[in-house]
Parts: structure tokens; C-alpha cells; sequence
């Protein structure tokens, strides 16, 4: 008997943490794409190991321009260590050629044109066969200082935005999912971002990210105080209260959720160029992290009642902003797998 029974979902570890937030200076510059491959290829945990990546649709890892040759290519490369991939990251952002949802008529059109982009690729690695699930991540690239200048109008033109968008998806038999990350308008407060998602009302194409750091952050109101469950002094070691707030947020965002990122939070924000405020993610042995993952987890992968979902596949750890030397250890990325399968070991199922 295996300590580790269950096979679902499968375990995933993010690329993108090579690229994010590096390059500024000497001491972090970019990690390759085949780097951050074998970084979690080579990691192991009582004989398991990870089951592939979600990738970032962004030079210099992977072009959302790439030709037919070139993700046959990067499939090779994944499968030869083992790997597969699940979802993908479009780059909806300004200074990545997107442009915010709730902008001028050619920044949505420049947003619209990564997702279509991103969703071609997506389907494209589908096709390969590298990519048996996943959805394509956006968010609404608009920062919350631009979003509050008008939000009843900033947040209907998001909502139609991400309308198109889902239409977009349909075209590419794909799903989207925005990510609940409070530096972004419209999205920055659990409140606003339920609204968005039934506003945009397509649930079978639209959907939630949520990320264990940054929804946390939820909790606490940062830039949405109005919307905050906890008040920011919260007493961490307050157990009871800090379940009953998880409860009430996954009560409304949990019927949306479609993909999951583990994660780890001192309740602090950090923000790196366009990235205002968001969540600060923390190893997952960080002694100052306020989550009990296994735990925490379950509140979005467990329904009202206890039992099991199966609806995300596969979960992914996601942990920007480590510098390299830590990010270049194999303890490092063996504690995150430990870590992701103590989610699955209790949150887990098989077929």
C-alpha cells in the first residue's frame, strides 16, 4: 500500500516562475524553459514525482507566435522528461502586447487578439498530444487605479470583454479561467469577481483560477476594503474564525473554479511592475506562511458537503519571485512536491 494512493489530479509545477520577475538584475537572470523542465522533472517524493507543467505563452520560453514546427518541438522536449502540459497563460498585458479589458476600443482588441492567440496554441498542443487538460488563463489587465476612476463603467466593459472572449474560446473548444489576483480591476475583491463571472454567464467556457495566495488575500480586503471578511490585524492563530471566512468565500467562488493553484502566503502583498499588491508566495515550509495547504485546499476542492470534486484535472503550485539560488536547489522543488501531494493525498481520487 502506496502512502501516496491517489493518482488525481495530477500534479503540475509552473514554469513561468523562470521568467517572472527575472532579468532585472545579475544575480536572476531569466531560467530557461528546459531549466525549469528538468528543475521539475528531477524532483521525486517517495517515488513520485510530477506529472508536467503549465507554461507560460511568452518569450523566452514559449512565443504565443509560434509556428506548427516550433510547439512540436516544445512537446518533444516535455515529453522526453515525462512530462505533459495542462494550462497555459496568455499574455494580455500592456507591455506583453494585450491591452486591459475595460479599455479603448484597441486595447480590448488587443486583449481579445492574445486570447485568440492563446487559445490557437492551446488547441495546437491538444492536437499534438502533449496537453490532455488545462484551460488558458487571462485576467483583466487593467489596474485597479484605472479600474476605480469609473468602475460601473470599467467593469461592464471587462464583463463584455470577457463575453467576446468566451466566444473566442468556444471557436478553439477551450475554457478560460480569470484569476483572482487583487492587483487587477474588477477582480480585485472576491465580490467583484463573482460579478464578473455571472455577468459574463458562460460557465462552460468562463471560469475561476484561484490561487491559494492570492485568494487569501481576499480574505483581508487589500485594495477592496469595502469586500474584506477578516480585518487586516486578523489573528492568525484564530483557527475557527479563519475557517468560517474560507467557507463564506469558496461558497461563492467555488461553483466557478475550474483551476487550481497551490500556494503559500504570509498575508503580505508584493508588487513587481504592473503587478501592484498582489500576493507575496511564500515556500511552502515558509515559517511565516499563514496557510495550512492540505487543509486550506480542500475549502476549494471539496463541495459543501465534503465529497470530493472532480472538476480541475490536475492543480499546479504556483510560486513567483524566489531568486534563482533558491529556485536552482532540488530541496526546493522536492518540498513543493512534497507539498502537492499532501493536497492530493487529501484531496484526491482515481479511475
Amino acid at each position: 500500500m502506496t502512502d501516496h494512493p491517489n493518482q488525481f489530479p495530477k500534479l503540475h509545477n509552473a514554469a513561468w516562475p523562470g521568467v517572472v520577475g527575472k532579468g532585472d538584475d545579475d544575480a536572476n537572470p531569466v531560467i530557461e524553459l528546459d531549466e525549469m523542465l528538468d528543475l521539475t522533472a528531477a524532483a521525486q517524493v517517495d517515488g513520485r514525482k510530477f506529472d508536467g507543467v503549465d507554461i507560460f505563452l511568452y518569450d523566452p520560453h514559449i512565443s504565443i507566435d509560434s509556428t506548427d514546427e516550433q510547439l512540436e518541438d516544445v512537446a518533444r522536449r516535455v515529453k522526453e522528461r515525462g512530462l505533459v502540459i495542462g494550462s497555459v497563460v496568455a499574455p494580455v498585458w500592456e507591455p506583453t502586447g494585450g491591452g486591459p479589458a475595460g479599455g479603448t476600443k484597441d486595447d480590448i482588441e488587443a486583449f481579445l487578439t492574445q486570447v485568440r492567440k492563446g487559445c490557437s496554441v492551446a488547441k495546437r498542443l491538444t492536437e499534438i498530444g502533449i496537453r490532455p487538460y488545462g484551460v488558458v488563463r487571462l485576467d483583466s489587465a487593467m489596474p485597479v487605479a484605472d479600474w476605480i476612476k469609473d468602475p460601473h463603467a470599467n467593469q461592464s466593459r471587462i464583463a463584455d470583454t470577457f463575453k467576446a472572449a468566451a466566444d473566442i474560446a468556444e471557436e478553439y473548444d477551450q475554457r478560460l479561467a480569470a484569476e483572482g489576483e487583487i492587483c487587477w480591476g474588477g477582480m480585485h475583491s472576491w465580490r467583484k469577481m463573482a460579478d464578473l463571472l455571472e455577468r459574463v454567464g458562460h460557465p462552460e467556457r468562463f471560469g475561476f483560477q484561484a490561487d491559494m495566495a492570492h485568494t487569501l488575500l481576499y480574505l483581508l480586503g487589500y485594495n477592496a476594503p469595502e469586500d474584506a471578511i477578516l480585518p487586516q490585524d486578523f489573528d492568525w492563530n484564530d483557527k475557527d474564525r479563519l475557517d468560517h471566512a474560507f467557507r463564506e468565500l469558496t461558497h461563492i467562488l467555488r461553483p466557478w473554479t475550474i483551476d487550481f493553484h497551490v500556494a503559500q502566503n504570509d498575508a503580505s502583498v508584493h508588487g513587481t511592475g504592473s503587478h501592484d499588491k498582489t500576493g507575496r508566495h511564500c515556500l511552502p515550509d515558509d515559517p511565516n506562511g499563514k496557510l495550512d495547504i492540505a487543509h486550506d485546499a480542500g475549502y476549494w476542492l471539496r463541495d459543501e458537503h465534503g465529497d470530493v470534486l472532480t472538476t480541475c484535472r490536475h492543480i499546479c503550485w504556483d510560486g513567483c519571485m524566489f531568486p534563482n539560488d533558491v529556485m536552482h536547489s532540488a530541496d526546493t522543488w522536492n518540498h513543493i512536491l512534497a507539498a502537492m501531494l499532501s493536497v492530493q493525498d487529501a484531496h484526491g481520487w482515481n479511475e
